[in-house]
């Protein structure tokens, strides 16, 4: 048997692994009456996780950059879902999002913060800041924070991050240069953004404590979506696996991590910890440092209160 046949063929301890599929995942469980935020929900990612878990039965909050992008796939899923407007790159947006959310009363059952930009090829900034920072961790960071007081007791937030993360800065966040004036490469920023993203959930999950309400971390692999356009080789093989190209999973293989940590029961109660196929998964130094992770939650709000 090949390497490649053993890795997709690999389960972990909850039964799935690198080629199980959100819908493989989500078989049988019944969310009628659950209600899932997704971010990004208009394509990728976002647009499988909405399909499967509004497939059984979940209400999704669908948000995307316009709120006739969130409609339009609502609609043409034939999903039961509220289309909202949001631009995480532009905090009045966000919290725009944040008031349309709590003005439906609705209880979240999970918050998954899908969306995201890659590896843009050359220095875009966004209020002072480096444009894949604020994007993948500002934006979500305003959001998660403006409805944690809408989760339910067991509800669960759920930050789609990366093994990306690990081409972070040598120092894991370069809180001198988060402008990226000083010095860019496209790679590291986004690496950054998404070590940004472990960390928000480490120190998400020690605010959350014994509440029964988690957060979360994870890996989708590779998945050839327009997300990865501007990926070089580097990138691809860490953010892909070893194998690069050849180790690229389906969309559904893709979104199976974050729908298993966002629905399934066996992720109930677990909080704090990266998954990588629908397992939990070992971060790098960075994603592991407390101190690290404190330094950037208040740094993240002084920032969210200046925008």
């Amino acid at each position: 048997m090949s390497l490649l046949a053993l890795i997709k063929g690999n389960r972990g301890d909850t039964g799935y692994g690198f080629a199980s599929t959100a819908g493989e995942v989500c078989a049988g469980l019944d969310l009628s009456g659950s209600t899932i935020l997704i971010t990004g929900v208009n394509s990728g990612l976002g647009l499988e996780s909405a399909r499967v878990l509004g497939g059984r039965g979940a209400h999704i909050l669908g948000l995307a950059r316009s709120r006739e992008r969130a409609s339009a796939v609502l609609s043409e899923l034939a999903i039961q879902g509220t289309p909202i407007a949001c631009e995480l790159a532009e905090p009045a947006s966000v919290r725009a999002a944040v008031d349309a959310v709590q003005a439906l009363g609705r209880p979240i059952d999970a918050l998954l913060a899908n969306a995201g930009i890659m590896a843009l090829p050359k220095l875009q900034q966004a209020h002072g800041y480096e444009l894949q920072f604020f994007t993948n961790h500002i934006g979500h960071f305003i959001l998660a924070t403006g409805l944690l007081d809408r989760l339910t007791d067991r509800g669960r937030v759920v930050v789609l991050s990366s093994a990306g993360h690990n081409f972070a800065p040598r120092e894991g966040i370069q809180f001198d240069n988060l402008s990226g004036a000083k010095g860019y490469s496209g790679w590291r920023a986004y690496g950054q953004s998404k070590l940004a993203n472990v960390l928000f959930v480490r120190a998400l999950a020690k605010r959350l404590g014994s509440s029964g309400r988690t957060a979360s971390a994870v890996h989708p692999g590779g998945i050839a979506t327009n997300l990865g356009r501007h990926m070089d080789g580097p990138l691809m093989r860490i953010v892909g696996g070893s194998l690069g190209w050849i180790g690229m999973k389906t969309l559904g293989q893709g979104a199976a991590t974050q729908c298993y940590v966002a629905a399934h029961p066996g992720a109930a109660g677990i909080t704090g910890e990266y998954w990588a196929d629908c397992n939990i998964a070992r971060t790098s130094k960075h994603g592991r440092d407390d101190a690290l992770a404190e330094r950037l939650w208040q740094v993240s709000e002084e920032i969210a209160a200046r925008v």
